[in-house]
């Protein structure tokens, strides 16, 4: 089963005062081979880069770092 997207938006203020969003692109969860979780991030427009990919960190990483 392919899970579906998740939108990617940018938050700004609307000349009404409200918060509008506007989408950036989507993300997808993906797994490894290994059952690790991947995030691929794939933005609607080049920024140096079209594409991110996350990973959730690993136990040995912290904020405190």
């Amino acid at each position: 089963m392919t899970k579906k997207p998740y939108n990617a938006t940018v938050a700004h203020e609307g000349s009404d005062g409200k918060t509008r969003y506007t989408k950036v692109g989507v993300m997808f969860e993906n797994k490894k081979e290994n059952g690790e979780k991947v995030y691929n991030l794939k933005l609607d427009f080049p920024v140096a880069v079209s594409e991110l990919v996350m990973f959730e960190p690993k136990a040995k990483e912290t904020d405190d770092e």
